[in-house]
């Protein structure tokens, strides 16, 4: 590495000495910009010290010449001490101004010195301090400045005319220049945090929709704390992988999980195909729900849809596995609960009738209950199972729902959907 090469190297690091393991990262940049700032007026206060010393005036020279060693000095301490260094550089820029101002015969003569009193005001905030200190600091040498005025016009020397007005237009332009830059500093704080403030909250919404069905946190949004809903007709349907515990036992996390997540994408694709609400997954069970949270006269038909759809993509799945289906039409009453974790969930004797069609069916077979028949009948194809021993319910006519009838589905267009279901031997 040449000497030319570790200049900026050793300059960047001083410049980010200030910074602290515990910082966030917009402490760092402000103790970084003080810092750099600082030395960048350090740098050009020389300029002030050799041009009031070819206007013969070495105690005004000498004051540019105080500020820089104050700065040097100070930023060997900044890491451990950087709030004592923040208010030593705000602090003089403050008072140095007017003494500087008072040492060149007054505001006239010194082209209005004293603006730059006001530089701690308006950046104080950046750097992390309170603003209204330096507000009335500034006030109070202001006027202590304007007091002193006369006096300094009668007993000190003024400055040449020329040179007053050249002092004065590097000042006044400064002034603004930094001003200027101070407000655009805080405006495009001010409009990256409302651009963070905006993805959060995106990112919380979208989190929200990934729980709760978009009505459902609409109405948690606009403040109604408890939500409880009775629907008349909904169709419930429940989805479970075969001998899933015995095969997930030879497979390695990482292979389990793939599989799972593989099967369960393709189910939540498939689902909002045909606008249904997925209400969770439990282990390798999956339930969703037509007509839920908004009503739909078609609920029955769209989950017959996504019940023939489901099997025969599992079907095609390289996959050990099998699927099983339970499908139940009737009231339910459905809402959230929970203060932490939310769930959308759904209750019923519609729910736990479905759930029994899953647990009671057929490997490879979709198993309804005659409602489903019912409110399906004409459009599809069923066998009849018989009665079936359901838990709380005894003994109930069930179904396998085998396919679309194919005059359904020349009605759709597409008589090559007919996919037949196979039936247990």
């Amino acid at each position: 590495m040449t000497h030319h090469e570790s200049r900026p190297r050793l300059l960047v690091r001083i410049i980010n000495s200030g910074a602290a393991p515990a910082d966030t990262e917009d402490e760092r940049a402000a103790k970084a910009i003080l810092i750099a700032a600082s030395l960048l007026i350090a740098a050009l206060s020389n300029i002030w010290s050799i041009t009031l010393l070819a206007l013969h005036r070495p105690w005004s020279a000498l004051i540019p010449f105080v500020y820089q060693v104050f700065t040097y000095v100070g930023v060997i301490g900044t890491r451990r001490h950087f709030g004592a260094y923040r208010d030593l550089q705000l602090g003089i820029m403050l008072v140095l101004p007017a003494l500087l101002q008072g040492t060149l015969g007054g505001f006239v003569s010194s082209g209005a010195m004293i603006v730059w009193a006001f530089a701690p005001a308006i950046s104080s905030q950046l750097f992390g301090a309170r603003p209204w200190p330096w507000v009335v600091g500034f006030v109070a040498v202001a006027i202590g400045s304007g007091i002193a005025d006369p006096w300094l016009e009668e007993n000190v020397a003024p400055l040449p005319r020329a040179a007053s007005l050249v002092f004065f237009v590097i000042n006044v332009i400064g002034a603004v220049a930094a001003t200027f830059l101070a407000v655009r500093f805080f405006i495009a704080q001010r409009d990256r945090a409302r651009a963070e403030l905006e993805t959060e909250r995106a990112r919380s919404e979208q989190l929200l929709l990934n729980v709760l069905p978009e009505p459902i946190a609409r109405r948690l949004k606009d403040g109604e704390s408890t939500i409880a809903d009775a629907a008349d007709q909904v169709t419930v349907l429940f989805a479970d992988l075969v001998d899933f515990t015995s095969t997930a036992g030879g497979m390695s996390p990482d292979d389990l999980v793939g599989l799972l997540n593989e099967v369960f994408t393709t189910l939540d694709r498939l689902s909002a195909r045909q606008g249904l609400e997925k209400i969770k997954t439990i282990g390798d069970a999956y339930m969703v729900v037509g007509g839920l949270p908004s009503p739909r006269p078609d609920h029955a038909p769209a989950v017959a849809e996504f019940a023939l759809e489901a099997m025969a993509a599992v079907a095609r799945m390289p996959t050990p596995f099998r699927m099983r289906i339970g499908i139940d039409t009737g009231p339910v009453v459905a809402g959230v609960i929970g203060s932490q974790k939310f769930t959308y969930d759904l209750w019923g004797d519609t729910v736990n009738i479905a759930s029994r069609m899953e647990s009671h069916g057929v490997p490879g077979c979709i198993q309804v209950t005659e409602r489903v028949v019912e409110a399906l009948s004409g459009r599809y194809v069923f066998e009849r199972r018989g009665l079936v021993d359901v838990k709380g319910k005894g003994e109930m006519p069930t179904y396998f729902l085998t396919a679309r009838s194919r005059a359904d589905a020349a009605d759709l267009g597409a008589a090559e959907r007919h996919i037949p279901v196979p039936l247990p031997p």
